[in-house]
């Protein structure tokens, strides 16, 4: 079954009475190689175990399924159950979940599977909630080796930029914070149906098993990447200004020259490691 041809996909769709969801993002890959090649970049270990995120009628999943040991897809859309159980029936290293990502406990889910071994995220994840499901996957804590998603393009030259960048942010330095993003390639709008109005991007993080910066308060990095980040067009001093009411202009001056920053630097000049040692130098001004 070539679930990348475009009359193969409108037959399923027809046979289980079934249209495209735009309130979940449903735009499904119609280029085989592209899918393939997702499949085999997602991680190293052809061991893992792959979440995966959005299943859509299977297209990914079935390549996945063919080199991964196993494959734990979560799909939203209860009439898609169905269509997955027929074109996925010949596989046994499958599982099909009918549950939204963000409200799953992903500890509880995959914990049988790390204890098996090496578990990785690979998904086509719809445009609207892109940044919700990574900061839940960062968030989680889980120790994933790679997260690779096909996002927006857009998005996707944010999350890989660099210090100093226009497209460098504050997803960007927290993102840092959990891992290393790397542009994989793009894929043209035209290689989905339905297609959308803009060309996607494949990426992979690889997540850190151990954070090479790591604040003595880890909220209090938070913190400061936000408000570096608040207001964008200001000074650091500013930014932080509005950020930190509680200390004064000559203590984050203070604070960001102690760093070794200029007083008029701009916070997107500074990458995760400039960022980990400010938030600890402010921590001290506010206990001070």
């Amino acid at each position: 079954m070539n679930l990348c041809d475009i009359k193969t996909v409108r037959q399923i769709m027809a046979m289980f009475h079934l249209t495209f969801h735009k309130e979940f993002g449903q735009n499904f890959l119609t280029d085989r190689l592209v899918v393939e090649d997702i499949a085999d970049e997602c991680c190293t270990d052809e061991q893992s175990t792959i979440l995966e995120i959005g299943p859509g009628i299977g297209t990914l999943t079935y390549e996945l399924a063919l080199r991964r040991r196993q494959v734990v897809s979560l799909e939203i859309d209860r009439g898609l159950i169905p269509v997955l159980q027929y074109t996925l029936g010949e596989f046994d290293n499958v599982r099909v979940i009918n549950e939204d990502v963000m409200k799953t406990d992903l500890d509880a889910l995959l914990a049988p599977y790390f204890a098996e071994g090496p578990v990785s995220v690979c998904a086509n994840l719809p445009y609207y909630i892109t940044t919700p499901i990574l900061m839940k996957l960062l968030e989680s804590r889980l120790p994933f080796d790679y997260i690779t998603i096909m996002i927006q393009a857009e998005v996707a030259d944010r999350l890989c930029a660099k210090a100093g960048s226009k497209d460098y942010g504050a997803i960007t330095a927290v993102l840092a914070y959990y891992g290393q993003a790397e542009k994989l390639f793009t894929v043209p709008a035209d290689r989905f149906v339905p297609a959308p109005k803009v060309n996607s991007s494949v990426i992979r993080i690889k997540l850190h098993k151990e954070k090479p910066y790591v604040p003595r308060d880890e909220a209090m990095l938070f913190r400061t990447i936000k408000a570096a980040f608040g207001q964008r067009r200001k000074t650091l001093v500013n930014a932080l200004g509005a950020g930190f009411p509680e200390l004064s202009r000559e203590q984050i001056t203070e604070a960001i020259t102690a760093c070794g920053h200029e007083a008029n630097i701009r916070g997107e000049k500074l990458d995760i490691a400039q960022f980990t040692a400010l938030s600890d130098v402010l921590l001290e001004h506010l206990k001070a």
